[in-house]
């Protein structure tokens, strides 16, 4: 062996860290910027809830309701995409990767799916609905 096979793992690991470092841009830009991430995280065990009223219901296209299945098991796991050693946005993935579902479910399935499965209090609904993006300033 010559010695140049550390090329190739020096391309990869590179490769890893760009397509990593993009990843810390996407979530820096899509953060909530209303709802802190504290908010967010403490509404979770409500939104997990609600994750999974709606991806149970037939009413919710089939592809958004796949979508939020992969959610649950990404919520699920010991691990993110981001570790949460890195400040802000390490709990931060968390927050945005629900943001972009939930924006998801109100785009396919309209803000009323969020209202008919929210299980948490009204305070709580208007915080995800800002999350999710729901713009228009009824009452809850």
């Amino acid at each position: 062996m010559d010695g140049s096979w550390w090329a190739p793992v020096v391309g990869v690991v590179a490769g890893v860290l760009l397509l990593w470092l993009a990843l810390l841009a996407v979530l820096w830009r899509y953060r909530p910027d209303d709802l802190g991430v504290r908010d967010a995280l403490r509404l979770l065990p409500d939104v997990v809830r609600l994750v999974r009223r709606l991806a149970a219901d037939p009413a919710v296209p089939r592809g958004v309701r796949v979508r939020l299945w992969l959610l649950l098991g990404y919520l699920a796991l010991p691990f993110d995409l981001v570790p949460d050693v890195v400040p802000v946005l390490g709990y931060a993935d968390d927050a945005v990767v629900v943001a972009l579902a939930l924006r998801s479910v109100v785009r396919h399935a309209g803000p009323g799916a969020l209202d008919r499965h929210w299980p948490g209090t009204g305070a709580g609904l208007a915080a995800v609905r800002r999350l999710a993006g729901v713009t228009d300033d009824r009452d809850i």
